[in-house]
């Protein structure tokens, strides 16, 4: 199994976004019974799925989303490989790739999900391809560990009703 999530708190976070942070409310060592920690996080930081409603009036919330797309065989490949529409119903972009429209266009007539690597997968017309069609989009993967080829995907957001994303914790195990 290969862990493909970036840890939360020293993730990169897109310009603009709240980044995380958690604060100790209770602590065993300080007399308490317990450790309690509050979070403070944007629902884009780290690795995320964007849900429809982020880019989409009216699109479905993050707790909405089918989770079926977030789940099965998936293919890791480069940036260059991906533009010539590999046979696969989600794809994971290996290394920095930002999607333009018309590539945007011809994935969201193909895939359930696509992921990559970087914050942002493209501008808001890209999401707006992507997202007004229902594709999964997975940002801040970390696929260093895993070669290029085919694996089950296993990527569960948090549910966070009437959000417009979600942490996810993502893996990828061997077929």
């Amino acid at each position: 199994m290969i862990d493909i999530t970036q840890e939360l708190f020293s993730c990169a976070v897109y310009p603009g976004d709240t980044p995380p942070s958690r604060t100790l409310v209770r602590s065993i060592a300080g007399g308490d019974g317990c450790n309690l920690t509050d979070l403070s996080l944007c629902a884009h930081n780290g690795t995320h799925l964007d849900a429809p409603s982020h880019f989409v009036a009216g699109g479905r919330d993050v707790d909405e989303v089918d989770l079926s797309r977030l789940m099965g065989e998936c293919l890791v490949c480069t940036c260059e490989q991906a533009r010539a529409l590999p046979d696969t119903a989600r794809l994971l972009i290996k290394g920095e790739c930002l999607l333009d429209e018309e590539t945007a266009e011809r994935f969201a007539k193909k895939y359930l999900l696509v992921g990559c690597e970087g914050q942002s997968i493209g501008d808001e017309r890209v999401h707006f391809a992507l997202l007004s069609r229902e594709v999964a989009v997975l940002e801040g993967l970390r696929l260093g560990e895993a070669r290029e080829g085919r694996y089950r995907l296993l990527a569960l957001p948090m549910k966070l009703g009437g959000c417009d994303g979600a942490p996810v914790r993502a893996v990828l195990c061997e077929l």
